[in-house]
């Protein structure tokens, strides 16, 4: 099958990858022309443009959209509706906001054009371990395209899950969990180091967990690689990004009336190392000190 790629980063050049060695004829576009040519050493179709890339592809032509979610997917869409024709399809593998998808779909439907979104998970071990593919858009849409879904998922990793905005939304909260369990697991391995009488090897007992204990699974396994190789984790700096998905799943739980304390003081805890409760902390301090005359600590 031949497919057009848009945004060559870390995931979307490897999902190429993929594809090319399962058989399929992948054009390729990215905006840094460097990346186009990498990738076509490897059994990719250069293009340089939008409007070339479109050429290159077979009627009906499907996109797949892999840039970051927001204003770089919106800009993308809009110029790949300027150059396809009905029954083309745009796939948007990006983590979107699952009401944009809502919007795009009745935006591109307009033009005759078929929508999907497709939620993916398994980062930069995706290329030989495969892609969880959770996607959403009308079975007509979604169909055609399932030689592409089958060779980027490993086995039972595809499910078309809904409609328009369903894969996303799925994704969303498939990463909300996610926020979670790397919580507890951080929590977990914290409490077990500040410990020190026992003097754990942090290491050998996640690598032990891995092997029949009900805490297995693949960020265990990749707890398991970080403490091996430096437990102490003196050169990492305590500071947790969060991408957006965890905050809309806080969201949808307020929302819903659906009760979500787990992912919700996840996502606190990021905003946490972040310092947003840096002026909080210090306020705490100077109440603390104002009714037990206790000491406050100096700013560095």
């Amino acid at each position: 099958m031949r497919i057009g790629f848009i945004g060559l980063g870390r995931m979307g050049s490897n999902m190429v990858r993929r594809l090319v060695r399962e058989g399929h004829e992948v054009v390729v576009y990215n905006r840094t022309a460097e990346k186009t040519r990498e990738i076509a050493g490897e059994g990719a179709v250069p293009s340089f443009s939008i409007a070339e890339m479109v050429t290159l592809l077979d009627r009906p032509r499907v996109a797949w959209v892999m840039v970051p979610a927001g204003d770089a997917t919106e800009t993308q869409i809009d110029e790949l509706m300027e150059h396809l024709e009905p029954g083309d399809t745009i796939v948007d593998g990006g983590n979107t906001n699952f009401h944009d998808d809502v919007r795009r779909h009745s935006k591109v439907a307009e033009k005759g054009l078929r929508y999907v979104d497709a939620g993916v998970s398994g980062g930069i071990w995706g290329l030989q371990n495969g892609y969880c593919l959770m996607v959403g858009g009308e079975r007509d849409a979604v169909e055609p395209l399932e030689p592409i879904f089958r060779s980027l998922a490993p086995a039972d990793g595809y499910l078309h899950v809904g409609g328009p905005g369903a894969g996303h939304y799925v994704k969303m909260i498939h990463n909300g969990i996610e926020y979670g369990m790397m919580q507890a697991l951080a929590e977990g391995f914290a409490l077990l180091a500040a410990r020190e009488d026992f003097d754990f090897d942090l290491g050998r007992l996640a690598d032990t967990w891995r092997h029949g204990s009900v805490v297995r699974s693949w960020l265990l396994d990749l707890c398991a690689e970080v403490l091996q190789e430096d437990e102490t984790l003196a050169k990492v700096a305590p500071i947790v990004a969060d991408s957006g998905e965890g905050r809309w799943t806080a969201l949808e739980s307020v929302e819903l009336g659906v009760p979500a304390p787990v992912i919700t003081m996840a996502l606190m805890a990021r905003f946490s190392s972040q310092g947003g409760s840096d002026y909080a902390r210090k306020l705490l301090a100077m109440m603390r000190a104002s009714f037990g005359g206790h000491a406050v600590p100096k700013a560095k």
